[in-house]
């Protein structure tokens, strides 16, 4: 097994793609272990024959869609309405819209790329530094996958086998923490900058106008999730909704989806689904391998060996996790460290739905760290600006982020007291 792990280390490090360095690891233990490699394709298939896993690719759909109807724009003038007349407004409206987005697309990349071309340029313009602007889109995106609905939370429901809609609900809390952190950090850099802010309250016309357009895109999120808690759908039929949703209000209210733009969200829907699937089915592979040596096992031992005590234990994953998000991507780095990260925390009383908190808080912030953080490329790339420079802006939001990853990690309530308020959770 040593082998196949360093195998899959190796590939990692010389760029082979994750799901990749799984299948060749995978490969190296049947060959080693004299296993028929045609158990790959069987494990691939078994890792994918379940119903559940068709709810990422509507989810991926409904934003997609969601894109190309121009939402953004949107949601930043409804935000705008609430926040713009602080000092540093447009810094809020970017961390409000990000709260606003992370209802309907669940994904952080989404939630940069079609936040960034809009919003930069309006902050730069603003007056604005326009590494601070690049910064606090990319930071503020983190929400977008810890507010339901969310794409590794059902990623994690998948793997663990918990309730879709507890996940949901402890997000919540946590994401609108993260948020409020992020609005802290740039009212105080606001005022030390003395940035502006609107001159005028908007009229109430312009209020109207703003609300009225606005609703309409966030009303799909309480769909899902009342669907969802309300018992009328389950989390593929509430995904498969959004997507319906997301069509009608396309054709028939703003009438600014064409067949080109439905055509176009296909498209990338299969091309992220495409990588996705493939990384869980080989991902499945390469579990079974570690099950069959009894890797977990051996390393929940271990773990009760050396640990004694869960919150040095939480600080421990944490600690892993922040480094892990540094150089993987999130959804690779779900599907092979949560069903060991299961065994290990089983022992100490560690709730599954809190766990997933943590996981999924802990691994959406290495989308803004460097080198491999994808949304900090992204808003580099929108601001035209060096990472380098990027990243020392981003410090502050970095730290307030982590902030609240130890608030959920050890104040239990802010990730359960939805999910037993429900009746989710005992």
């Amino acid at each position: 097994m040593l082998l196949t792990v360093l195998g899959f280390v190796v590939f990692i490090v010389i760029g082979v793609p994750v799901s990749f360095s799984l299948g060749c690891s995978s490969l190296i233990f049947l060959l080693q272990k004299g296993i028929p490699v045609g158990l790959i394709a069987q494990r691939m298939f078994t890792g994918l024959d379940s119903f559940p896993f068709m709810a990422i690719p509507f989810f991926i759909l409904s934003g997609e869609l969601m894109n190309h109807l121009g939402i953004s724009k949107r949601l930043v003038n409804l935000a705008d309405v609430f926040v713009g007349r602080l000092r540093g407004g447009l810094g809020h409206v970017n961390v409000l819209t990000s709260m606003f987005f992370a209802g309907i697309s669940g994904s952080a990349v989404a939630d940069t790329s079609s936040e960034g071309p809009l919003i930069i340029p309006a902050m730069v313009a603003d007056g604005y530094d326009a590494d601070y602007a690049a910064a606090i889109t990319c930071a503020s995106s983190v929400i977008g996958p810890i507010i339901p609905p969310s794409i590794p939370f059902v990623v994690y429901s998948l793997i663990s086998s918990q309730s879709v809609a507890a996940l949901f609900l402890s997000g919540l809390l946590p994401g609108i923490l993260l948020g409020i952190s992020q609005m802290i950090v740039n009212a105080i850099v606001a005022h030390k900058r003395n940035y502006a802010r609107s001159d005028r309250w908007p009229t109430f016309a312009e209020m109207a106008k703003a609300i009225g357009q606005g609703i309409v895109p966030l009303l799909m999120p309480l769909i899902i999730l009342g669907g969802i808690l309300g018992g009328i759908f389950t989390a593929t039929e509430a995904a498969a909704v959004a997507v319906i949703y997301a069509m009608v209000i396309g054709f028939f209210v703003y009438k600014n989806l064409s067949w080109k733009g439905l055509k176009e969200s296909f498209i990338g829907t299969a091309k992220t689904t495409g990588v996705v699937f493939l990384l869980i089915a080989l991902s499945n592979v390469f579990n079974w391998a570690l099950v069959v040596e009894q890797v977990p096992q051996t390393m929940a031992l271990f773990i009760g060996k050396t640990f004694t005590n869960k919150y040095l234990l939480l600080f421990a994953i944490n600690i892993m996790l922040l480094i892990v998000g540094c150089f993987m991507e999130g959804t690779a780095a779900l599907i092979i460290l949560v069903p060991i990260l299961l065994q290990i925390t089983k022992p100490f009383g560690i709730n599954p739905i809190m766990l997933g908190t943590i996981v999924v808080l802990n691994l959406m912030i290495g989308l803004i760290t460097p080198p491999v953080g994808l949304c900090l490329h992204i808003a580099c790339n929108i601001a035209k600006r060096p990472m380098e420079k990027v990243a020392k802006a981003l410090w502050p939001f970095l730290a307030a982020s982590v902030a609240t990853l130890l608030l959920v990690t050890y104040f239990e309530p802010l990730s359960m007291f939805l999910p037993r308020l429900l009746g989710y959770v005992k």
